[in-house]
């Protein structure tokens, strides 16, 4: 008598699948400096899949959604400072506003990119988010 007993490997059933979400959401993210029009698909797929995930997604989506609001709240101080500064340029104040808009927007976009392959990277490994509410990285 030999015992044919097949044993499922751990969190078979949808720890595969349940990342792929998450996943899209960066990449649509990324992808979003192409078009534009995918930053907001993104946005819309973390804050419908955000209340039915588990802990380890929820963070990730927390996380998403919190990098697309403080950046475009940043990225329209920084529109704003370089939208000022263009007709004050006239009087030579204008130029350093621009210079401090630009850097400003600059910045937040290499900010953006370093968050989405952050949590990309704790997606890969399996988990969640440190620090899900936090500015930084």
């Amino acid at each position: 008598m030999t015992d044919t007993t097949v044993i499922a490997p751990p969190n078979a059933t949808g720890a595969e699948e349940d990342k792929i979400l998450p996943a899209v959401v960066y990449g649509l993210y990324l992808l979003g400096f192409t078009n534009g029009l995918t930053f907001i698909i993104g946005l819309i797929v973390a804050y419908v899949n955000r209340d039915a995930a588990g802990p380890i997604n929820e963070s990730h989506y927390t996380f998403a959604i919190r990098t697309f609001w403080l950046s475009i709240a940043w990225f329209i101080i920084g529109g704003l400072l370089l939208a000022f500064g263009i007709p004050l340029t006239l009087l030579l104040i204008g130029i350093p506003m621009m210079i401090v808009g630009g850097l400003i927007m600059g910045a937040v976009s290499l900010w953006f990119v370093a968050r989405c392959v952050m949590g990309i990277y704790y997606l890969v490994r399996g988990e969640a988010y440190p620090r899900p509410r936090a500015w930084l990285i």
